[in-house]
């Protein structure tokens, strides 16, 4: 049987073909406009993620039998805020998980309703980037669109919706909102009432194996299906990532450097730390996890490279970087703002240290660094928390760099691991759609069997030695300029 992993990213969506053992057929991606109406602001017409999605699917699916597709399922971008009106119209441009207008909101709710309620509602406190923030946010400014709002959905399940119509969110994406009750798995009636919204207005939860319905029989139809292609829910893309990598255990660590970057911690049980520095969310595979986000990294690189350097030869510029852990540059990594642990908005990069010898080379060393530094910032939270890390497996862009890898094994001093395959959200999705289709009984019995590590990194003591004495060095800068 075949099973299809739906990952809904920023730029382009990207779909996989699995067989039943894990092994990917084909890859599909198709890209789609980002809009950044006024600075701060990141939107993105959800038209346009099911437009593509269904050509991806036409064009994954040809030369394939179609009558061995047994289930799809997703990982999405998180917290984006999809509003659609009684005729199941949207009603504005989706607003993205990287956007930064509430910050109005997200001091009301931190502020005034109070970090100690949201956390006792949400097991979370509130970000500019999540979903409650963003609706007061409408409320306020758009108050016809406000008023128009019948169903109030997440990215992948726009798509969930659009395919089968079942409205449905799964547990772990729902948990990036600031509606959910965490611990309890189920919606929180004080955060639908701070928000003006209505229970209905929000969608069935799920386990993120679980099945919500079925493609709709003339959608089957268009593309080939036969019938009874089950959807399944689905996952945030970081929990779906982490599926993706196997990262499902007890304490187990995945690190992402896609867009955003994440450092994800599974846990079978409920945890929340003290400063709700890293977000406490419920995981795919039924349990927790803790995690610290990062609002920009690959797409730091990205920036370096092609608007900076106007480049695309990333594996040639990092060719010049020399010996590692002597660099006296330092970039903060805050392109969009920051959320883990700073969550701050108005936060901004720069490139700090500079001296007439300083390099290209020292530059472009110096972001690769302050992401990785970035990621410490929540991984010396898990420390405190007295979770013990000694291994992390890695997924997204920045993934593809041995000298990337090198370097966050360094600066965290852990192994890094890699996979076989590293398709993250899109192949966690596709796990997920074997799961709840039957093929396994649980996703630790599929990743157990799919996910193999072909590579470690090891951290080397000299080097771990002088990245702890530059990360000394990294922390003092936000504060000094966060004050100015």
């Amino acid at each position: 049987m075949f099973y299809i992993g739906v990952d809904l990213g920023t730029s382009a969506v990207k779909l996989l073909l699995m067989d039943q053992d894990g092994k990917i057929e084909k890859i599909v991606s198709k890209e789609y406009p980002l809009s950044f109406p006024n600075p701060g602001w990141s939107e993105q017409n959800p038209g346009d993620w099911y437009e593509q999605s269904i050509a991806g699917l036409k064009e994954l699916l040809e030369s394939v039998d179609k009558s061995q597709v047994a289930g799809i399922s997703f990982g999405g971008q998180m917290h984006g805020l999809v509003i659609l009106d009684e005729n199941d119209e949207v009603i504005r441009p989706a607003i993205l998980w990287n956007d930064g207008r509430t910050t109005k909101e997200t001091d009301y709710l931190n502020q005034v309703i109070g970090k100690e309620k949201l956390s006792e509602y949400t097991a979370n406190i509130a970000f500019a980037g999540f979903t409650a923030p963003k609706i007061l946010w409408v409320k306020e400014n758009e108050p016809e669109n406000f008023k128009r709002i019948q169903k109030i959905m997440l990215p992948k399940d726009y798509l969930a919706y659009k395919l089968s119509g079942s409205f449905c969110c799964d547990y772990s994406d729902a948990s990036g909102m600031l509606l959910l009750d965490v611990k309890n798995k189920r919606w929180s009636q004080e955060m639908i009432d701070i928000c003006g919204i209505s229970l209905e207005q929000l969608p069935k939860l799920y386990e993120s194996y679980e099945v919500v319905g079925e493609i709709k029989p003339d959608l089957a139809a268009e593309l080939g299906l036969a019938g009874h292609v089950k959807v399944i829910a689905g996952a945030g893309d970081n929990a779906a990532a982490a599926v993706g990598t196997g990262t499902v255990g007890d304490g187990m660590c995945n690190i992402s450097l896609g867009t955003s970057g994440t450092i994800f911690i599974a846990s079978d049980t409920f945890g929340v730390d003290e400063n709700n520095a890293l977000h406490s969310f419920a995981h795919a595979n039924g349990g927790y996890h803790l995690m610290g986000v990062m609002l920009s990294a690959a797409s730091c690189n990205k920036w370096w490279m092609e608007e900076i350097l106007k480049s695309k030869d990333f594996a040639g510029e990092q060719a010049e970087i020399g010996e590692l852990g002597e660099n006296n540059v330092y970039f903060l990594p805050y392109l969009m703002g920051e959320r883990s642990p700073h969550n701050d908005p108005g936060a901004r990069a720069a490139f700090v240290g500079m001296t007439m010898d300083s390099t290209r080379a020292d530059m472009y060393q110096a972001v690769l660094e302050g992401v990785a530094f970035g990621i410490r910032d929540s991984f010396e939270v898990a420390k405190k928390l007295g979770i013990h890390i000694e291994r992390s497996k890695i997924a997204g862009g920045g993934a593809k760099s041995p000298l990337w890898k090198k370097i966050m094994a360094n600066v965290l001093g852990i192994k890094i691991d890699m996979i076989a395959s590293e398709e993250g959200p899109a192949l966690g999705g596709a796990i997920l759609a074997a799961v709840g289709c039957g093929e396994y009984s649980s996703v630790e019995e599929a990743t157990d069997k799919m996910i193999q590590v072909v590579d470690t990194v090891e951290p080397d003591p000299e080097l771990v030695e002088k990245y702890n004495a530059k990360y000394q060095e990294f922390v003092k800068i936000y504060p000094a300029l966060r004050d100015r």
